[in-house]
C-alpha cells in the first residue's frame, strides 16, 4: 500500500505551526446534535474561543463500536433529537461562517454508505471539514477511503493502540495524514485507567516519521492532559467534555474548564 500526496489544509497547517512553535494541540470531541439538535454550532464556537485548537465532531450511530457509555448515551440522545448527516454538514457550514478552526468528523460506515460515500466525502469537503476518522476501518481495508480523502483533500486519520507492532505503526504512519490517533488504552473511549503510557507514546513518536501523534481515550483532567502532552504532540478529550455538558449545561462553566485544559498544555 503506498501513500499518495496530500495537500495542506487547515488541520495540517495548524499542526505544522504547532510543531514549529513547540506547542501542544488541544482537540475536543463533541457529539453532533447533543444535547439538543441545534447545540452543535454554539458549543463549537464557544470551545474554540476558550482554547480548543481542533474540534472533532462525532456523527451519531446506533452501534458505535469504539465509543464508551458516555458518548454512546450522547449519540442515542442526538439520534432521538433527529440528527442526520445532512444536519451535521449544515452545522459545519454555519460554523465556517464564524471560524477557521480545523474540524474533523468521526463516525461509522453504515450512515456514510447510506448517504453515498462519494457524495459524503465531497459534501464534507465542501462544507468545510478537514479530516475524517473511521474507527471500524483497519489499515488493510482503508484504500478506498484513503482515495476518497485524497480526492477531496481530507486528512485520513488512523488509529494506533498500545498493542500495535512497530512495523504496523510505520505502515500506518506512511498512509495516514493529519495526525495519528494514539489511543491511551485498549478498549473504548472514556476509560479512566490511563496507566503508565509514557514508554508507549515515546515508541510511537520514535517510529512515526510523518505525522504528529495525538493521544486520546480516558484523558479527563488538566493534570492528565499535561502529563500525556509531555511526550505527545497533543491530546484528544471527548467523554469528559460530554459528561460536563450533560451535568452542567452551562456554556460558561464548560468554557472555563476548556481554558484550564489549554493552560495545562
Amino acid at each position: 500500500m503506498k501513500s499518495e500526496k496530500f495537500e495542506s489544509n487547515r488541520l495540517t497547517t495548524k499542526l505544522t505551526q504547532f510543531k514549529e512553535q513547540n506547542k501542544k494541540a488541544l482537540v475536543l470531541f463533541l457529539t453532533a446534535g447533543y444535547p439538543k439538535l441545534n447545540s452543535t454550532v454554539p458549543l463549537v464556537l464557544e470551545i474554540s474561543q476558550a482554547g480548543a485548537d481542533i474540534v472533532e465532531l462525532g456523527m451519531p450511530f446506533s452501534d458505535p463500536l469504539a465509543d464508551g457509555p458516555i458518548i454512546q448515551a450522547s449519540s442515542q440522545q442526538a439520534i432521538k433529537n433527529g440528527i442526520t448527516l445532512e444536519n451535521i454538514l449544515d452545522h459545519v457550514k454555519e460554523i465556517r461562517k464564524h471560524t477557521d478552526i480545523p474540524l474533523v468528523l468521526m463516525g461509522y460506515l453504515n450512515p456514510i454508505l447510506h448517504y453515498g460515500e462519494e457524495k459524503f466525502f465531497a459534501d464534507a469537503r465542501n462544507a468545510g471539514i478537514d479530516g475524517i476518522i473511521l474507527p471500524e476501518v483497519p489499515l488493510e481495508e482503508s484504500d478506498r477511503f484513503l482515495s476518497l480523502n485524497r480526492k477531496n483533500n481530507l486528512a485520513d486519520i488512523l488509529f494506533i493502540g498500545p498493542s500495535t507492532s512497530d512495523e504496523r505503526i510505520r505502515n500506518i504512519d506512511k498512509v495516514a495524514s493529519g495526525f495519528l490517533y494514539c489511543v491511551s488504552t485498549t478498549g473504548v473511549t472514556g476509560r479512566s485507567n490511563i496507566g503508565d503510557i509514557d514508554l508507549y507514546v515515546k515508541r510511537v513518536k520514535r517510529l512515526a516519521k510523518k505525522n504528529p501523534v495525538l493521544v486520546g481515550f480516558g484523558i479527563k483532567t488538566p493534570t492528565d492532559a499535561q502529563r500525556i502532552a509531555q511526550n505527545a504532540d497533543g491530546v484528544i478529550i471527548g467523554s469528559a467534555l460530554i459528561q460536563r455538558i450533560a451535568k452542567e449545561g452551562s456554556i460558561k462553566e464548560i468554557s472555563n474548564w476548556v481554558q484550564q485544559l489549554k493552560e495545562a498544555l
